[in-house]
């Protein structure tokens, strides 16, 4: 990875940060693109201190325009662009029967189209250099989670459009991988939309007890240098893909118990 031009979207945090600077510590140059100046401005300074080639570029990833602004700034910068890494998201907790639908498409909007408009303006680049797209996906792109009806759905579009960006480019040279953590720890959760698009605050869940970010940006670097094709995270995560495609019924009954013991949670069994 030594050299090669790495663009991360929401890299000013959590997962997007790790990797950063995990990529970056390996030689890579880096460009992260997030919302927030102050935020991105604190990454960086704080990876170049490790001696890392970076850059911040403030962007909403939800806008076409910011995706071909970003894309144009990293060929200005460094000359070309290898790989892509779409990181950028959000998530909610809400029944699906109470939310507000302008919340579940918010979430579309930054989790599958920003991931679109992103990869569509850094394509041509990534064939030249037969580099790679890189999607941060999830567990619940392959299993339904109640109360995350938007986040679910983004995860799910996601997965199809990573297969079918890999299989229209598997004779150009192109390394496609969807990445699948499970629950892994950022602020993800903190910053999580409730039904009426207010942030939800506290992580629900414990978050001592999840993989770290840096983990996760660790096995995602290794799976990006052997240009894997799906990275499914945690023993938890690979059993729930399994039990799922066999068991959905039981998976129905399991997954709902455990969401229910979130605290605060919306479902209670009867």
């Amino acid at each position: 990875m030594k050299d090669k031009v790495v663009i991360i979207t929401g890299g000013s945090s959590g997962i997007g940060k790790a990797l950063a600077s995990e990529f970056g510590s390996k030689g890579s140059k880096i460009l992260i693109t997030g919302r927030k100046q102050e935020a991105l401005n604190s990454t960086v300074n704080e990876l170049k201190g490790k001696g890392i080639d970076i850059i911040g570029f403030q962007s909403d990833v939800s806008k076409a325009e910011d995706n071909e602004a970003m894309a144009a700034e990293a060929i200005r910068q460094f000359g070309k662009i290898d790989i892509l890494i779409n990181n950028a998201g959000i998530t909610m907790r809400a029944p699906f029967e109470e939310v507000d639908l302008e919340v579940v498409k918010k979430v579309m909007d930054i989790n599958f189209n920003g991931v679109l408009y992103a990869t569509k303006s850094c394509l041509s680049s990534i064939i030249e250099n037969k580099g790679s797209v890189i999607g941060i996906s999830s567990i619940a792109g392959y299993r339904g989670l109640p109360g995350r009806t938007g986040y679910s759905s983004s995860k799910f579009a996601l997965n199809g459009f990573l297969e079918v960006l890999r299989t229209e480019l598997l004779y150009k040279g192109v390394h496609v991988l969807t990445a699948c953590p499970g629950f892994t720890t950022s602020n993800i959760r903190k910053s999580s939309l409730t039904k009426d698009g207010s942030l939800q605050g506290d992580s629900p869940r414990d978050e001592g007890k999840m993989m770290s970010a840096e983990e996760c940006a660790r096995r995602i670097y290794k799976a990006t240098v052997k240009r894997k094709k799906i990275l499914i995270m945690t023993t938890q995560g690979i059993f729930t893909v399994w039990m799922n495609k066999f068991f959905p019924g039981l998976m129905d009954k399991m997954v709902f118990n455990v969401m229910a013991k979130e605290e605060n949670s919306p479902f209670k069994k009867p």
